[in-house]
């Protein structure tokens, strides 16, 4: 599958194709930042995505790298691509920086791991759902405000839906569940919501019960990103209230792709885990 248009999807090409180049030429970060007068720490940021580069900058690292017209012309043709503005730029105001970072990587995403271990992933939120959970955060917010994130989640979630659409797994726990967010109704549908979502092929949806005890990633949720790229390696997610954190490492992605192989294995299977949430809903009835 192709790429979707996601401007930091393309950023991570050509990122990507960066760090090839460098080490095809068996040259490391170092050698080229003294090369084209940078610091190291600034051809690292680039050929990890971090950070944009110049067009300026891009001629300079591909005439260090020696590279022919037409690789010169599609680097530059992917770096003026990845400079556009994602859907997500509408919406400045009502998504954090931090958090904008997160869904242009999701958008060029082939497929995501969730385990969530205390409310619904955001993907998969009602309105009335999403509304609780914003107003539980930050309580001061006026209806603008609420109604501009509210859309800005709606227009996310259609990458559940469209044409290429994203992967989804996801492992929730019980407590997701049952935790009675918005009062009875909200729940009521928000559980509706999942029972429908479970039914999309491209959706793998686990339930974690109590009765399974201690697991691997007690107290820590997080997302695992795959992408369609096949050098273009694995990020873990983190958020808090205010931050977030990318583990990129190698050694880090392999320690949550185990602890997600665990949640998998301990939780209900796809089917069992449906009549789970559909017997929690009809309690609600």
């Amino acid at each position: 599958m192709a790429p979707r248009s996601s401007p930091t999807a393309r950023r991570r090409r050509l990122a990507a194709a960066l760090r090839r180049l460098r080490e095809t030429r068996k040259l490391s970060c170092a050698e080229v930042g003294r090369e084209v007068g940078w610091s190291e720490s600034k051809v690292s940021r680039i050929e990890t995505g971090r950070t944009g580069i110049r067009a300026d900058d891009l001629d300079r690292l591909l005439h260090a790298y020696e590279v022919d017209e037409e690789m010169h012309k599609a680097l530059h043709l992917l770096r003026r691509q990845a400079s556009h503005r994602g859907w997500w730029s509408t919406y400045g105001d009502a998504l954090p920086a931090w958090f904008q970072g997160y869904v242009g990587l999701e958008d060029g995403a082939r497929s995501l791991m969730i385990y969530q271990s205390d409310l619904i992933p955001g993907l998969m939120q009602t309105d009335a759902y999403a509304e609780a959970i914003i107003r539980a955060h930050r309580p001061t917010l006026d209806t603008d405000e609420v109604e501009r994130q509210l859309a800005a989640r709606t227009t996310r979630q259609a990458l559940l839906a469209q044409p290429d659409p994203l992967e989804v797994w996801v492992v929730l726990d019980e407590a997701a569940l049952r935790r009675m967010v918005g009062g009875r109704d909200t729940m009521l549908a928000q559980l509706r919501r999942l029972e429908q979502l479970a039914d999309l092929p491209n959706i793998t949806l686990q339930v974690l019960p109590f009765a399974q005890g201690a697991h691997a990633s007690m107290g820590t949720s997080f997302h695992r990103l795959t992408f369609p790229e096949q050098d273009a390696q694995d990020i873990v997610y983190i958020e808090d209230l205010t931050s977030s954190q990318y583990l990129e490492e190698p050694g880090d992605i392999e320690r949550y792709m185990l602890v997600a192989d665990h949640l998998r294995a301990s939780a209900l299977p796809p089917e069992a885990s449906t009549s789970f949430i559909g017997r929690i809903a009809d309690d609600l009835t």
